[in-house]
């Protein structure tokens, strides 16, 4: 069996000047890097006329087995192509973080893949470069400007920025920098995110232009005066040099599926702490050149998709024609207790056990946001009938057709029945809700999310997390959307806790305000925005021979 990367390799694909002819985009609005891969201008996002229908794609509560969410959405667009239909895929660039530590490679996989897969895994197009330097150059600002005099009276104590590095390295999660004394800098207690969970990511997958950008940047928030008042980059003027740093990336990467589908991979925050999507500039822009724009969030529904709908889609005016909600047999009998080592056997009763996880995250989507939603089963050859037979059932149940999915074996073929079920969807008609309305008080849309989302019975604020929310209220914070930054693998905020629990209540032990993105971050559990690297990483599988070929990357 062939490996992802051997698949990526061996496929002869297009010239990405054939992809944008393809897709209606002229060669002024584009700019070359390299045969394979564009940055496409904003002038397209802006074109007047008719916009697609747009597809969300989501998933179970993840699990070591696999669930394929990014393979669905890539071979859900080939198979669009394939029955006849214009469309395009929206996605998110991966980090360096995960592809060298415990994840691997992240461009789909099989024969339903984005390509050139080691370029998107890998540097790709310099966006997150820039991002981390745009950051890191506002970190660099803010102590430049304490060592000159302070004359904004920040105190060193109250600095919520934090600088950041698209790796997973947990030794820089809290330093004391600034050591030495006299020209070596202030001393002070600091640490590194992952650049995925900075702000200006979350900044740049949000704008949608150069000037957006600038005024979203002018507001992010660095620290505080000694008197409690918020100091921001716009009043250390670091705004304009931080925009000239990302002016580039802020304009959506293009390249291509395995099948020739073209496809938008630009933006990466995590969707366990951010909010887990790829750009706005680039979902609008796939929006104009397609008929059905297929899309993803990170992780499961009640991560990805809930922050999709509630803060991506509220600002940018986006409504979401279906759902589909991505499952395997596999990962549903995990939630149902079965080790990672016993689920190639049949196990119904571990797989009803299992099933409603699944169940909780479709109802979700259907009757908390009102949209349509199918499942999609990544079938795997141990999974037998009665086990498929069983999620359909209970699927209907709740009114959800189910269809088997074969992408990964088959590309865009595997998904076709996939997209014809999905090109129904989007022509019923539904009334989008959100999950809640931006003018209740922080405490109550954190609470609206754990007990209509997760599934939760209440929700406890630290003394920490209640100090913080009275004084971002007081300072006029309070009508913006939450960010829940929870574990991935539960509904709680207990990583353990599998399947469907009920009755739990969640813990926010801190929050606070990104200014610039435009909403509130709380965070729960023992959530890290700076992951370490497992005790066997990746990176030890990944080689480079003496012609450029790189290997390991799945």
């Amino acid at each position: 069996m062939r490996s992802d990367i051997e698949i990526a390799q061996q496929t002869k694909v297009l010239h990405i000047g054939e992809i944008a002819k393809k897709a209606g985009i002229s060669e002024d609005d584009l700019e070359y890097y390299g045969k394979n891969k564009a940055k496409v201008s904003l002038d397209v996002m802006k074109r007047a006329g008719k916009t697609g229908k747009l597809i969300l794609v989501t998933a179970i509560t993840p699990t070591p087995a696999g669930e394929g969410k990014t393979t669905t959405t890539i071979g859900l667009a080939d198979g669009l192509t394939r029955i006849g239909k214009r469309a395009a895929v929206a996605l998110r660039e991966p980090s360096l973080g995960p592809v060298f530590g415990i994840k691997g490679g992240a461009a789909g996989g099989g024969y339903a893949q984005v390509v050139p897969m080691e370029d998107i895994n890998l540097h790709f197009t310099g966006d997150f470069h820039a991002i981390g330097a745009a950051n890191n150059l506002l970190c660099a600002m803010l102590d430049n400007h304490i060592f000159q005099g302070n004359s904004l009276d920040i105190d060193p104590e109250k600095i919520v920025i934090r600088r950041c590095v698209d790796m997973n390295d947990r030794q820089l999660r809290n330093i004391e920098d600034g050591l030495g004394g006299g020209k070596n800098g202030v001393p002070r207690k600091d640490g590194f995110d992952i650049t995925v969970a900075s702000e200006v990511m979350a900044v740049l997958c949000l704008a949608t232009s150069i000037s957006d950008m600038k005024e979203r940047l002018k507001r992010i928030i660095v620290g505080y005066t000694r008197g409690g008042m918020p100091v921001t980059a716009g009043d250390l003027k670091a705004a304009g040099a931080m925009a000239a740093l990302l002016k580039d990336a802020l304009k959506p990467n293009l390249v291509q599926t395995l099948e020739g589908t073209p496809a938008f991979v630009h933006g990466g925050p995590f969707a366990n702490i951010a909010h887990g999507c790829n750009s706005v500039a680039a979902t609008k822009t796939a929006l104009k050149i397609a008929d059905y724009v297929v899309t993803e969030a990170g992780f499961g529904a009640d991560l990805g998709a809930e922050k999709f709908l509630d803060i991506k889609c509220r600002f940018a005016g986006l409504k979401p024609s279906a759902v589909v909600v991505v499952a395997t047999v596999r990962a549903l009998k995990m939630h149902g207790g079965v080790p990672k080592t016993e689920l190639t056997a049949e196990n119904l009763p571990a797989l009803e056990k299992g099933l409603p996880n699944l169940l909780r995250h479709v109802s979700n989507i259907t009757n908390v946001f009102k949209l349509p939603a199918v499942v999609a089963v990544n079938r795997f050859p141990t999974d037998t009938d009665a086990e498929i037979s069983l999620i359909i059932d209970r699927c209907k149940m709740l009114g959800v057709n189910v269809v088997l999915s074969t992408v990964w074996a088959e590309g865009g073929k595997g998904g076709e029945e996939l997209a014809r079920e999905v090109v129904s969807l989007c022509e019923k008609r539904s009334e989008f809700e959100y999950c809640y309305d931006l003018s209740l008080p922080i405490r109550r849309k954190i609470e609206s999310i754990v007990t209509k989302i997760y599934g939760g019975k209440d929700v406890v604020f630290t003394p920490e997390a209640e100090e913080e929310i009275d004084r971002l209220e007081e300072l006029g914070f309070m009508n913006m959307p939450v960010c829940m930054a929870k574990t991935q693998y539960s509904f709680t905020d207990d990583a353990t806790a599998i399947g469907a629990p009920t009755g739990f209540t969640v813990t926010v032990r801190s929050v606070k305000v990104s200014a610039g993105a435009g909403f509130i971050v709380a965070f729960t559990g023992n959530i890290l925005t700076m992951p370490g690297l497992p005790k066997v990483p990746s990176a030890e599988k990944i080689d480079v021979d003496e012609n450029g070929v790189i290997s390991g990357l799945f």
